[in-house]
């Protein structure tokens, strides 16, 4: 993305805000690779033999974009956004795979952003989901904070730049937030 890109992003999510649906249009081919880079981070968590591809996920993600409701106010918030639909759909295919085995074995996911234990256990994707959904009840902005860092492959400086808080404060929420998890996913092996 050039130097120019993000204010051109601002602008056009500005525009899709107050209406302009040409501007979602014009606003793909400038978010359309980091997409790509979100999704094939996100599809290398999933198991092996996925038939999903990032391309389709992020195409997935964009047609649930595409009505114009993009609340976004910049690029790392539009990103944040995009990567928790791709979560979302994800999710919603692996409960399906789930419910088609009627009862069978969960689908596994292995992490390797450091949530698992150094031994690299598999990971259950429904399990994650509903551990964030707990801690989105405790602690809204540390769930926030995993979508941004571990789905939408945020570093710390721009998960604080998203959240408006110090990069010291996301490294301290993100410690918290990744023992939280761990122990809760611990729970479910």
């Amino acid at each position: 993305m050039t130097d120019s890109a993000p204010r051109s992003v601002t602008a056009l999510l500005a525009a899709v805000r107050s209406g302009d649906r040409g501007a979602l249009d014009a606003l793909l081919p400038l978010v359309y690779e980091e997409l790509r880079r979100v999704a094939r981070a996100q599809m290398r968590r999933e198991r092996r033999g996925q038939t999903l591809e990032a391309t389709a996920l992020v195409h997935e993600a964009w047609i649930r974009l595409a009505p114009g409701n993009v609340p976004a106010e910049d690029r790392t918030h539009f990103i944040a956004i995009a990567a928790r639909l791709m979560r979302q759909v994800l999710v919603e295919r692996a409960r399906a795979r789930h419910a088609a085995k009627r009862g069978g074995h969960r689908e596994r996911v292995t992490l390797d952003e450091g949530l698992l234990p150094s031994y690299g256990a598999p990971l259950d994707v429904l399990a994650l989901d509903e551990a964030l959904e707990r801690l989105a009840a405790i602690d809204p902005m540390n769930a926030q904070l995993v979508e941004l860092r571990f789905f939408g492959g945020l570093t710390v400086e721009e998960a604080a730049d998203a959240l408006e808080t110090s990069p010291a404060t996301i490294k301290r929420r993100w410690a918290l937030a990744r023992a939280f998890l761990l122990r809760e996913l611990g729970t479910k092996r």
